[in-house]
């Protein structure tokens, strides 16, 4: 069992929230450092056992910043009265790495990203972070995919708010 499939595929949704975890720490940090570029912020990070799950963190966190600007006008554009400027730098993080980790780079299906998304908005952020973060992919994902979110299951669909609104957390 140890070198079994079964192990490798329930450890590696494991290793990949890790992952996310770390990455949107690190997102986290680059907002509110201005200066710091991503490389930088890994070097400050603490060494991960485990180079799968630092390695991803690197590709999420780069690819995120990298992309921000194209992710905030994307959030601008289908989110009528939040700029990504006025959100808390944790929503702004977890919007900012699910929609590059699923809608712009298609790493994996959508219903995951905003589920996972929404678990560490709830974990990191205010207690109506994981509302709001899953209100405001679930817009853009219906904006962008009037048709469904090509592929995902139906078991993660049912996350995203069917009114179409979002409550932004309160300052804390």
């Amino acid at each position: 069992m140890l070198g079994g499939n079964g192990l490798i595929r329930t450890f590696l949704p494991q290793k990949r929230h890790r992952s996310r975890e770390m990455a949107l720490q690190l997102l986290y940090s680059l907002d509110l450092r201005r200066g710091q570029t991503p490389e930088q912020a890994l070097e400050l990070f603490p060494a991960e056992d485990d180079p799968e799950i630092q390695e991803y963190a690197r590709i999420l966190t780069c690819g995120a910043w990298e992309r921000r600007r194209e992710i905030d006008d994307l959030i601008r554009e289908h989110v009528t009265g939040w700029r990504p400027e006025r959100m808390l730098a944790v929503d702004r993080a977890a919007l900012r790495m699910a929609i590059f980790e699923s809608v712009m780079s298609n790493m994996i299906p959508i219903p995951v990203a905003i589920s996972e998304a929404v678990e560490l908005a709830k974990t990191f952020g205010a207690e109506e972070s994981g509302k709001f973060v899953n209100g405001v992919l679930g817009r853009i994902v219906r904006a962008l995919y009037p048709e469904g979110t090509d592929g995902g299951s139906e078991a993660k669909e049912q996350e995203l708010p069917h009114d179409g609104t979002e409550t932004p957390p309160a300052d804390s």
